[in-house]
């Protein structure tokens, strides 16, 4: 997997889901995921990944270890 943006692309076309969908999971913003997926913008920020991982549900042991 070589980032976020191609990571999201993943999640919503194996769950079928839209960017709004996928954006009220998570709480970023569809706008915000419409550039991650183009690679306009990168996903860096590790509250912002937690915050993705979580709202997909992601097991906690995944996310100890992003954080860490």
């Amino acid at each position: 997997m070589r980032d976020f943006g191609t990571f999201c692309v993943l999640v919503r076309r194996l769950g079928g889901l839209r960017q709004e969908d996928l954006a009220s999971l998570t709480g970023l913003g569809q706008s915000f995921l419409s550039m991650l997926e183009s690679g306009v913008r990168r996903l860096t920020n590790i509250d912002k990944i937690i915050m993705m991982l979580d709202g997909l549900d992601v097991p906690i042991e995944l996310t100890e270890i992003v954080s860490s």
